[in-house]
């Protein structure tokens, strides 16, 4: 099963999506027009339901095939969601609202998702049901935990879900997916560090809280390269410094660090995270001043994919871009991705697909490649007609 010849034809439509959800980038659960547009195209491509608003924002269409009631159901997911970065590409389709830009590719995958729909509803080449999920809030909101929290997978009875991300540097129609654990669990903190205020000229009668802040920013490193078994993964950064003061003669009383950890298993977070409370109350109380650290409740959990079902991925990715053309051993990643939650729920397993020589993503420059359009749109039918092939 090469690229499948329909996506050739529908190219420029999706392309034309992609571009006009690039135009308009929607930050977290706040997609209202990316999830009506989504909703619309759904709808008028025949999906036998379509529902919205599960996890706030996200979007769900059911696509049944010949025979509905015999085969299994499959889900397939994409997000929606912008990033508050300021766009400097100067495309002629860059956004239009200062500091929020499609600097990820999730308009990429949406486009391409609805490709693979209007495909599906188009042939009903299988036995089963497909189920494509829309998904707010991958940039830190945790869309895929409210979705999940709403009923997605019980209530449409998701047997398997697959997701899909584009990724910068790796040549258009190369794919790279591994079993077991692929991308990190996410935690944030911030530290709160208390001393005395005063006068710059007069430190010794403060207790200077940006000298012992540096100090426990410097400490903090420790924990990768001394705490943590060294065969394993961690990323412990820091990644915003605030006083209370901009005056240049002022010692100020309290500086709030913040920054995130990156872990692949739950027994090294736990280690991590008791190190980084204890380095860094310990260096505050070293000098004289107290710091407490919060790790907050918007955490990701490692994203696991399901050892048979990626083996099933890869099969499909080969059979579109032929068995070189695919890695399905490739390195883990210590990003995010909340497509973590799903898997929680359900088997499944998640791809990366090339998106060629472009800026890598988070950066001002990105740009989803839409080339690559009918590489993705051919794996997510692919995914469906072999996994629930007709009788």
């Amino acid at each position: 099963m090469p690229l499948i010849n329909r996506f050739a034809e529908l190219h420029s439509d999706i392309t034309a999506w992609r571009q006009d959800i690039h135009t308009h980038p929607e930050l977290m659960f706040d997609t209202h027009r990316t999830s009506a547009l989504v909703a619309e195209k759904l709808r008028e491509f025949g999906c036998d339901d379509v529902k919205e608003g599960i996890g706030q924002t996200g979007v769900v269409g059911v696509i049944k095939g010949k025979q509905d009631s015999a085969g299994k159901v499959i889900g397939l997911r994409a997000d929606m969601d912008a990033l508050p970065i300021l766009e400097v590409t100067n495309l002629p389709y860059a956004s239009k609202t200062a500091g929020k830009m499609h600097a990820c590719g999730h308009d990429g995958h949406t486009a391409m998702l609805l490709g693979a729909a209007q495909y599906l509803c188009e042939t009903r080449n299988f036995d089963g049901t497909a189920v494509v999920v829309f998904q707010p809030a991958e940039e830190g909101g945790g869309g895929g935990r409210e979705m999940v929290n709403d009923g997605l997978i019980e209530d449409y009875n998701i047997q398997e879900i697959y997701g899909l991300h584009n990724w910068p540097g790796v040549p258009v129609g190369q794919f790279a997916i591994r079993p077991g654990p692929f991308f990190a669990a996410t935690d944030t903190y911030t530290i709160e560090v208390t001393g005395k205020g005063g006068h710059a000229a007069k430190p010794n009668a403060a207790i200077d809280t940006t000298l012992i802040a540096s100090h426990i920013v410097v400490a903090l490193q420790s924990v990768a390269s001394r705490n943590i078994d060294p065969l394993e993964a961690v990323v412990v950064s820091i990644t915003s410094f605030e006083t209370e003061s901009k005056a240049f003669n002022v010692i100020p009383e309290h500086v709030e660090l913040r920054g995130t950890l990156r872990t692949l298993s739950t027994e090294v977070c736990d280690l991590a995270k008791t190190q980084i409370t204890q380095i860094t109350e310990s260096t505050a109380n070293a000098y004289g001043a107290s710091a407490t650290v919060t790790f907050h409740s918007d955490s990701y959990p490692v994203m696991v994919n399901a050892e048979a079902q990626t083996v099933f991925a890869a099969d499909v990715a080969r059979k579109v871009a032929g068995a070189h053309n695919v890695d399905d051993n490739a390195p883990p990643t210590m990003g995010g991705e909340d497509f973590s939650f799903m898997l929680e729920a359900c088997p499944g397993s998640y791809i990366l697909m090339g998106n060629g020589d472009t800026a890598d993503v988070h950066h001002p420059e990105y740009n989803f490649n839409d080339e690559a359009i009918p590489v993705g749109c051919s794996y997510w039918v692919g995914l469906i007609e072999t996994g629930m092939p007709a009788a």
